[in-house]
Protein backbone atom coordinates (compact mmCIF):
# COMPACT_ATOMS: atom_id res chain seq x y z
CA UNK A 1 0.00 0.00 0.00
CA UNK A 2 1.10 3.54 -0.38
CA UNK A 3 1.83 6.12 2.97
CA UNK A 4 -0.23 8.76 2.87
CA UNK A 5 1.36 12.13 4.42
CA UNK A 6 -1.16 14.54 3.10
CA UNK A 7 -5.18 15.17 3.19
CA UNK A 8 -7.59 17.83 2.00
CA UNK A 9 -11.27 18.11 2.20
CA UNK A 10 -12.92 19.94 -0.76
CA UNK A 11 -16.84 20.61 -0.33
CA UNK A 12 -17.26 17.48 -2.42
CA UNK A 13 -14.02 15.50 -2.85
CA UNK A 14 -10.99 14.53 -1.32
CA UNK A 15 -7.02 14.46 -1.84
CA UNK A 16 -4.45 12.52 -0.60
CA UNK A 17 -0.62 12.87 -0.60
CA UNK A 18 1.58 10.17 -0.86
CA UNK A 19 5.35 9.83 0.37
CA UNK A 20 6.40 8.89 -3.07
CA UNK A 21 4.53 11.95 -4.40
CA UNK A 22 1.54 10.23 -6.11
CA UNK A 23 -2.06 12.26 -5.83
CA UNK A 24 -5.28 10.47 -5.22
CA UNK A 25 -8.64 12.10 -5.56
CA UNK A 26 -11.98 10.74 -5.26
CA UNK A 27 -15.61 11.85 -3.89
CA UNK A 28 -17.69 13.75 -6.36
CA UNK A 29 -16.14 14.37 -10.37
CA UNK A 30 -18.19 17.20 -11.18
CA UNK A 31 -16.35 20.06 -12.99
CA UNK A 32 -13.03 18.07 -13.24
CA UNK A 33 -12.23 18.37 -9.98
CA UNK A 34 -10.80 14.85 -9.51
CA UNK A 35 -8.43 15.40 -12.29
CA UNK A 36 -8.96 12.29 -14.18
CA UNK A 37 -9.62 14.02 -17.72
CA UNK A 38 -13.01 13.58 -19.12
CA UNK A 39 -14.21 10.80 -16.49
CA UNK A 40 -16.13 12.80 -14.43
CA UNK A 41 -17.48 10.34 -12.46
CA UNK A 42 -17.64 10.31 -8.89
CA UNK A 43 -15.38 7.89 -7.01
CA UNK A 44 -16.00 5.83 -4.78
CA UNK A 45 -12.73 5.04 -3.66
CA UNK A 46 -9.29 7.14 -4.11
CA UNK A 47 -7.70 6.49 -7.71
CA UNK A 48 -4.47 7.93 -8.56
CA UNK A 49 -4.27 11.44 -10.44
CA UNK A 50 -2.12 10.20 -13.70
CA UNK A 51 -1.72 13.76 -14.73
CA UNK A 52 1.53 14.13 -12.22
CA UNK A 53 3.19 10.82 -13.60
CA UNK A 54 6.75 11.65 -13.70
CA UNK A 55 7.04 14.46 -11.51
CA UNK A 56 6.87 14.61 -7.46
CA UNK A 57 3.93 16.66 -5.78
CA UNK A 58 4.88 17.92 -2.27
CA UNK A 59 1.25 19.77 -1.03
CA UNK A 60 -2.30 19.22 -2.04
CA UNK A 61 -5.08 21.50 -1.31
CA UNK A 62 -9.18 20.97 -2.26
CA UNK A 63 -11.28 23.54 -2.33
CA UNK A 64 -15.08 23.78 -3.27
CA UNK A 65 -14.76 22.64 -6.80
CA UNK A 66 -10.95 23.08 -7.45
CA UNK A 67 -8.06 21.20 -6.72
CA UNK A 68 -4.16 22.75 -6.33
CA UNK A 69 -1.29 20.60 -6.23
CA UNK A 70 2.64 22.11 -5.83
CA UNK A 71 5.58 20.04 -7.19
CA UNK A 72 8.87 19.65 -5.92
CA UNK A 73 10.72 22.18 -8.36
CA UNK A 74 7.92 24.91 -6.63
CA UNK A 75 5.72 25.02 -9.89
CA UNK A 76 1.54 25.10 -8.91
CA UNK A 77 -0.96 22.71 -11.18
CA UNK A 78 -4.44 23.57 -10.81
CA UNK A 79 -7.81 21.92 -11.82
CA UNK A 80 -11.31 21.92 -11.60
CA UNK A 81 -14.06 24.68 -11.92
CA UNK A 82 -12.49 27.88 -13.44
CA UNK A 83 -15.68 30.11 -12.77
CA UNK A 84 -14.14 33.25 -10.81
CA UNK A 85 -10.74 32.80 -12.12
CA UNK A 86 -9.96 30.63 -8.93
CA UNK A 87 -7.83 28.59 -11.04
CA UNK A 88 -5.03 31.11 -11.57
CA UNK A 89 -5.32 30.72 -15.56
CA UNK A 90 -5.80 34.56 -16.24
CA UNK A 91 -8.67 35.22 -19.17
CA UNK A 92 -9.49 31.11 -19.62
CA UNK A 93 -12.20 30.84 -17.06
CA UNK A 94 -13.06 26.74 -18.33
CA UNK A 95 -13.26 23.91 -16.11
CA UNK A 96 -10.05 22.39 -16.32
CA UNK A 97 -10.24 18.40 -16.45
CA UNK A 98 -6.67 17.68 -15.83
CA UNK A 99 -3.86 19.22 -13.87
CA UNK A 100 -3.01 22.41 -15.50
CA UNK A 101 0.27 24.51 -14.69
CA UNK A 102 -0.30 28.23 -13.57
CA UNK A 103 1.70 29.85 -16.05
CA UNK A 104 1.96 33.61 -13.69
CA UNK A 105 3.96 32.06 -11.55
CA UNK A 106 6.80 31.17 -14.12
CA UNK A 107 10.19 31.78 -13.06
CA UNK A 108 8.77 31.62 -9.35
CA UNK A 109 9.17 28.83 -6.42
CA UNK A 110 6.29 29.20 -4.26
CA UNK A 111 6.23 26.95 -1.60
CA UNK A 112 2.63 26.53 -0.24
CA UNK A 113 -0.66 26.56 -1.64
CA UNK A 114 -4.17 26.41 -0.20
CA UNK A 115 -7.78 26.56 -2.18
CA UNK A 116 -10.61 28.36 -1.06
CA UNK A 117 -14.21 28.13 -1.87
CA UNK A 118 -14.03 30.01 -5.25
CA UNK A 119 -10.77 31.32 -4.22
CA UNK A 120 -6.77 30.22 -4.29
CA UNK A 121 -3.62 31.45 -2.53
Amino acid sequence: GQRVVAVSAGEYHSLALTADGSVFAWGKGGHGCLGHGEDLSNQLLPKKVEAFAGQRVVAVSAGEYHSLALTADGSVFAWGKGGHGCLGHGEDLSNQLLPKKIEAFAGQRIVAVSAGDMHSL
